[in-house]
Order: C-alpha cells, then structure tokens, then sequence
C-alpha cells in the first residue's frame, strides 16, 4: 500500500536562521506526525542536525554527472554525506528555467538510486497541454522517459509528484476530480510500466498551490497519496494544518 506523505518544498527561500526557526515550530507542532522537507543545499547540514525522527530532509535538485569538473553543481554523494534522504527531481520550475529535460531528469533520478536517495519525480502540464486535451498523453511521455532504465526495486520507494504548471505559485488549484484523474491515470501507467504491486506501492502527491483551505478535499481522492508543498510549506501554522488534513 502507497504511504501517505506531504512533502515541503522550500525553494530558493530562507536564510539559515529563518530556517532554524521553521525547523522548531515544526517540530512543536507535529505531534505523532511525520513529513520531509526539502530545503536549499545551504541548509542541509543545519537542519538535519536540528531535526528529529518524524521530519526526513531532502534536497531540491542535484547534478546528473557522479563527480568531475561541473563547477556549482551538487553530486548525490555529496548530498547523501549531509544526510538527504530525498531530492526533488524535473520539477517544472528546472525545466522552464534552467532547461532540463525528459533525458536530463532520468539521468538525474538514476544518480539519485544510486546514492540511495529517494527521487520525488515532478511531471504535469502546462496551460495549453490542458485546455487542448493533450495533458495525458504529455505525462505519460514524461513519466516513461524519467523512469526508463529504472528498474521495478528502485522504483518501488520512488515519488511521483502530479504539478500542473498551470496551478503552481498562481494560487489556481486543480479541482479535485481534475487532480484525482491524472493520478489515477499515473496509477495505471505504473501498473502496466512495473506491475500491480509497483503501481499499489509507489505515492503519487499532488502538487500546486495547496494550502490548508483545498488540502482535505484533495487528500479525500483515492489516488492522491498526499503533497508537494511549495509556498504553503513556509508558514509553520499553514504547512501543520496540511499535514493534519492528511
């Protein structure tokens, strides 16, 4: 079965003592819940020091290369020395503004498995995908190329996060059913990419624009495993409420 999870993306957002105080009144808020955040790579090392076992620390991106002469890139293993646990991997923002692509993102995720880092494998369409119709069609491409040469264990723990762009910092939401039919769309894709079991284990978040206002009803659809939250997540009170919806 899928495990439930809502994920902060903190973006290119905090100095290290903003994030220090994020980090506690998350931690004072969280109860018996758990969640991950993924925080800028100048952050890692303070937050997992200050973080305890319900809040896993993830990184935004890292470099599709294993080491070598790729000045102001970060490798999977320098992020794995630092504790990540998770990278956020093709998310639209990368695409659009720093040019990455379908290749790019899968030679991304295979250095992240190999590091044994868990890759949260952004995919979703733009505004005209959309209101053409050829939305689906678009994600299935997406999702085939990140995860090919991916095999069924590696994939197995991996994370697909549902972005539309169209909803993503525009304070426009995907309805409910509108989120709920990619999702299960992903669900099936997977089951004939893997199997049944792959298809079950793997979660599939959504992502764009959720806040504490469309979280429960977003949460309430059958193939919606949880979030990916970037604005929302930093507000300590905003990104709590979320995380208690799920």
């Amino acid at each position: 079965m899928s495990k439930k999870v809502v994920i902060g993306n903190w973006k290119m957002n905090t100095t290290i003592d903003e994030a220090i105080n994020l980090v506690i009144d998350l931690k004072e808020g969280l109860g018996d819940n758990s969640t991950i955040i993924c925080v800028p790579y100048t952050h890692l090392g303070v937050v997992q020091e200050i973080v305890d076992d319900r809040i896993a620390v993830g990184a935004q991106n890292l470099c599709q290369y294993e080491n070598g002469a790729y000045t102001g890139e970060i490798s999977s293993q320098m992020l794995q020395s630092l504790g990540a646990e998770f990278v956020v991997i093709g998310h639209s923002e990368r695409r659009t503004h720093f040019n990455e692509n379908d290749e790019t993102v899968n030679a991304k995720i295979k250095q992240a498995l190999l590091s044994d880092i868990v890759p949260i494998i952004c995919c979703g369409e733009s505004l005209n995908l959309r209101q053409s119709g050829e939305y689906l069609p678009f994600i299935e491409g997406q999702i085939k190329a990140a995860l090919g040469g991916v095999d069924k264990k590696a994939a197995l723990d991996s994370i697909i996060a549902y972005e539309p762009i169209w909803a993503i910092g525009t304070g426009e939401t995907a309805s409910a059913d509108q989120a709920q039919e990619v999702h299960a769309f992903i669900r099936k894709l997977l089951r004939s990419l893997y199997d049944e079991e792959t298809a079950n284990h793997m979660s599939i978040v959504y992502g764009g624009s959720v806040k504490p206002s469309n979280a429960t009803e977003l949460f309430q659809q059958k193939d919606i495993d949880g979030a990916l939250v970037g604005g929302a997540s930093l507000n300590a009170s905003d990104f709590l409420q979320i995380i208690n919806a799920l």
